[in-house]
């Protein structure tokens, strides 16, 4: 049922009839019965819509290289969307976010200990999903599932560590960013390239796309966050600066302030939540006086260029990529 909510914006995002195909996997998913708090909580967090570009991105790197055995592939996929919504089962406890795609988390609707159990049997999921693929490529994609897995729980690490920190680089954040949300994509494209019995040189060409293109994401969700129109981006804007969310736009701004800035951005900080609007507007007019948008659009340009580099290299006919040129433009020029 929850196919047709999210469909459409599927279009924008993907191919849909991957789409269609992974969500109909999902629907179709066998758990058990018992123990209900075990399984239901899974159950809840795949029907939450989401536009699934992961899980499609596995499907686009087989695809890339001309191959269409697209039910040898949906395994890998699968393991990839139940990875990351673990991941986010466990992320939304260590936030304590109420709120995940408009729905309560699984830590809400249930508690910390539900969602963190049921977290690690979606974990195990996507494990029994990899032993589905080809047994030719089980051995490559165990290896690269693990290594993007355990770096995304290192970018999780670090950005729960810049929390307490005030003096986080640009360099630092750009790395904490590659890991928590980049490497995933770059590995999901990589497994589909895996499956379709790729060279390693050609298979690093399409990951470094895939980093290179999350960075440039999360870079544009950082902006959008404080510079997109309320009207579209579909959440609250200045949720980053009412919370002190250490972005890239916070970080290159307290590299820029002026002596006399530093006290002012300081103030800013202090203000408390009932002072959000207030505290969104000056914070946003610091950024206007130092160009902060402008800057950090230029950085998300050069990581959005350096993507395109690794697809241009990628030694395939230009046709063959072009769903992946069409979701990278959607991606990196989207308002929400």
């Amino acid at each position: 049922m929850y196919l047709r909510i999210y469909i459409h914006v599927l279009h924008m995002f993907g191919n849909p009839y991957y789409a269609e195909k992974i969500s109909n996997a999902l629907e179709n998913i066998q758990l058990p019965e018992s123990p209900n708090n075990l399984y239901e909580p899974i159950h809840y967090i795949l029907s939450l819509s989401g536009k699934r570009i992961r899980p499609q991105l596995v499907f686009m790197g087989a695809n890339l290289f001309g191959y269409d055995d697209l039910d040898s592939v949906l395994p890998a996929s699968i393991a990839i969307e139940y990875f990351h919504n673990f991941s986010l089962m466990h992320d939304d406890i260590m936030d304590k976010a109420p709120l995940r795609r408009g729905k309560q988390t699984v830590h809400q609707k249930w508690n910390d200990s539900v969602a963190i159990l049921s977290g690690d049997a979606l974990l195990v999921k996507s494990y029994e999903e990899l032993a589905k693929c080809p047994s030719y490529a089980v051995p490559e994609l165990l290896k690269t599932f693990n290594r993007v897995a355990l770096e995304v729980c290192e970018g999780q690490q670090h950005d729960m560590d810049f929390e307490e920190r005030n003096d986080v680089s640009q360099e630092e954040y750009i790395n904490m960013i590659r890991l928590k949300t980049s490497v995933l994509l770059g590995g999901a494209l990589e497994m589909g390239a895996i499956i379709a019995g790729i060279d390693e040189v050609e298979r690093k060409k399409l990951y470094d796309f895939g980093v290179n293109l999350g960075i440039a994401f999360q870079l544009q969700d950082d902006i959008l966050d404080t510079f997109g129109d309320p009207d579209t981006f579909g959440k609250q804007v200045g949720g980053d600066i009412i919370v002190n969310k250490k972005t890239i736009l916070y970080i290159m701004l307290k590299k820029s302030l002026s002596l006399e800035d530093q006290g002012v951005f300081n103030e800013i900080l202090g203000l408390k939540v009932k002072k959000a609007i207030e505290k969104v507007s000056r914070m946003k007019k610091l950024y206007e006086k130092y160009k902060i948008f402008e800057l950090a659009n230029a950085l998300k340009g050069e990581y959005s260029s350096k993507s395109f580099e690794c697809l241009a290299a990628i030694n395939v006919d230009a046709k063959q990529k072009e769903d992946l040129t069409i979701l990278s433009n959607n991606l990196l020029n989207r308002s929400k």
